[in-house]
């Protein structure tokens, strides 16, 4: 039997076919050759370095005292900034519009990300902790707040996805991907970070949970598992590229229950109040109030409504 590696799995030949596959044939590689790519491993020690930050009783280091807390946050907030300003520099140079923007800029603005992101922890965990709340409000299963925190996937989803929601809003939209994705692994929960989601949101079970870019949700909003608010479909440019950007997700207003199942397609409006009952199929707006099941609506308030392109919800989301 051959003792060398080349001669006993012929590597030479299986090196040789991936160069081409590689250079020539099926290239997956940045147009720019770009080597240095954001770290997954970086990404997931940044977010639970912030999540200790946010929460240090809970995630941080077990010994921590009234004395020590702030020394502990400071110094877990300084090496988790200093790791992302990196991972954001590393993303800024893939985006097209920085081709021909140099090193050393790139750096300032990566700096500059780096510290309005940190300038917005406290509103982030302010959002959190309303989470939080709504689901120990809404789960009468919930013994405490260190449960949730601890053991609930909806909670840790929309850890995640606050933090990639900031990273979204300031232009680093892989960045915010990568979180995003970190977290539909771990709880099967898929939230892409441009959704744009109010305080006192509440996902509970959540595995299958989808929505989508462009979905603008309201306050105090409950979701069970597996519901989709998702496109009911693709506008295509004249040489079939799919069109980027436009709203085609759902606009949930404050105070709406879906049930498990539930499948919400299409850039249309739940108003407020309403429940969509479980297993529902929907691609029409939803009158304030209403309760939608299999086969029935019950209005509670004015007849449906069109579909809209902008919305009280959206823009108060917005700002």
């Amino acid at each position: 039997m051959p003792n060398s590696p080349a001669s006993l799995w012929g590597l030479e030949e299986i090196v040789a076919e991936l160069r081409a596959s590689r250079e020539e044939l099926h290239r997956t590689r940045h147009p720019r050759g770009i080597r240095e790519l954001p770290s997954r491993e970086a990404i997931v020690a940044i977010v639970n370095g912030l999540r200790a930050a946010m929460f240090p009783t809970h995630y941080g280091a077990p010994d921590l005292t009234d004395e020590t807390v702030d020394y502990y946050v400071g110094h877990t907030l300084d090496s988790t900034l200093r790791l992302l300003r990196e991972q954001v520099h590393r993303a800024l140079r893939l985006l097209p519009e920085h081709e021909q923007t140099s090193s050393a800029e790139l750096a300032a603005r990566a700096y500059e990300i780096t510290r309005a992101f940190g300038v917005q922890l406290p509103s982030i965990r302010a959002m959190l902790v309303s989470d939080i709340q709504a689901a120990f409000a809404g789960d009468p299963a919930a013994h405490d707040i260190t449960e949730i925190l601890l053991c609930y996937p909806g909670v840790l989803a929309m850890m995640h996805h606050r933090v990639a929601h900031a990273f979204y809003r300031q232009g680093v939209p892989l960045l915010a991907r990568f979180v995003n994705e970190i977290a539909h692994s771990a709880t099967g929960i898929d939230i892409h970070p441009g959704a744009q989601i109010g305080p006192s949101f509440f996902i509970d079970h959540g595995t299958g949970v989808v929505i989508g870019e462009t979905a603008v949700i309201g306050e105090r909003v409950r979701v069970y598992q597996a519901v989709t608010l998702g496109a009911k479909s693709f506008p295509a440019d004249s040489d079939g590229t799919l069109v980027k950007g436009r709203p085609r997700h759902p606009i949930v207003e404050d105070d709406v229950v879906i049930y498990a199942g539930a499948t919400i397609l299409g850039r249309v409006t739940i108003g407020r109040g309403a429940v969509i009952g479980g297993n529902v199929w929907l691609t029409h707006s939803v009158s304030p109030g209403a309760s939608v099941s299999q086969g029935s609506v019950r209005e509670g308030g004015e007849g449906g409504r069109a579909e809209e392109p902008e919305h009280d919800t959206a823009r108060r989301l917005r700002k």
